[in-house]
C-alpha cells in the first residue's frame, strides 16, 4: 500500500502488479516462445518438417491463399527473438496490471485477445495491399498489436500519469501515445511504399485502432 501511494504521489509509473491475467499471458507467451525456439532448432537440423512461423505466423500466403484462418489469432503468441518477447512482456507488465485491477480478469483478457486479433486483420489487409511487392510467405509474428492496445487503454485511463521512457526519461503517457501513434502511422505509410523494414507498423496501428474501439 505504501509503495502504491508513493508512486501516485510522485506521479511516475514504473512497473505494475502482476495480476492473474497478466501472469497467465506472460506464462503463455514465454512457454510458446520456448517451444517455438526448440521447434526452430529441430527444423533447421532437418529433424522436424514443420516450420512453426510459416504455419502459425500471419502471412498472405498462409491466411489468404492457403486459408489458414487461425493465423490472425496464433501469430500474436510467436516472437522473433529474445528482445522481441522481453520488450512485449515488459509492456504487458508495466501497463496491464492496473487495467486488470479495475476491469477484472475476464474483461482484460478479452481486450488483450480481441485487440491482437484486430491488429492481425489490419496486418492481413496490408499484406493483401502490398503482396505483389514482397515475399508473400514472410510471416508477421508478435504480441505488439495487443501491447499497443493496452498502452492506449492505460493512456486513456490515466492520461497524466508519467512513465519512464527507456527507464530514464519521465514523460506523460498522453504525449507518449501521440508520439508513438505518429511514428507508427508514418511507418505504415513507408511499409505501404515497400520501405518499412521488418517492423509491423500496421500491426501497431491496428492494435491502437482496435483497442480504441473496444475501449
Amino acid at each position: 500500500r505504501r509503495r502504491i501511494m508513493y508512486q501516485r504521489g510522485m506521479n511516475i509509473r514504473f512497473g505494475g502488479p502482476i495480476t492473474p491475467a497478466v501472469k497467465q499471458l506472460m506464462i503463455i507467451n514465454g512457454s510458446v516462445f520456448i517451444i517455438q525456439k526448440l521447434c526452430d532448432i529441430l527444423y533447421n537440423a532437418g529433424i522436424l518438417s514443420i516450420n512453426i512461423p510459416k504455419i502459425f505466423g500471419l502471412s498472405h500466403a498462409g491466411f489468404a491463399q492457403s486459408f489458414m484462418l487461425w493465423q490472425p489469432f496464433t501469430y500474436m503468441f510467436l516472437h522473433g527473438g529474445w528482445l522481441h518477447i522481453i520488450f512485449n512482456l515488459i509492456g504487458l507488465w508495466m501497463f496491464g496490471g492496473e487495467l486488470e485491477q479495475i476491469w477484472g480478469k475476464n474483461r482484460f483478457f478479452k481486450y488483450y485477445i480481441l485487440s491482437g486479433i484486430g491488429a492481425g486483420f489490419f496486418i492481413a489487409m496490408m499484406n493483401y495491399y502490398v503482396f505483389s511487392q514482397t515475399d508473400i510467405s514472410i510471416p508477421t509474428i508478435g504480441a505488439s498489436g495487443a501491447i499497443y492496445a493496452i498502452l492506449l487503454a492505460y493512456g486513456l485511463t490515466w492520461p497524466n500519469r508519467e512513465v519512464l521512457l527507456y527507464f530514464l526519461l519521465p514523460v506523460k503517457i498522453k504525449y507518449l501515445l501521440i508520439v508513438f501513434g505518429l511514428m507508427e502511422f508514418f511507418g505504415t505509410l513507408s511499409s505501404a511504399a515497400g520501405t518499412g523494414g521488418n517492423i509491423s507498423h500496421i500491426g501497431h496501428v491496428g492494435g491502437l485502432i482496435t483497442g480504441f474501439i473496444l475501449y
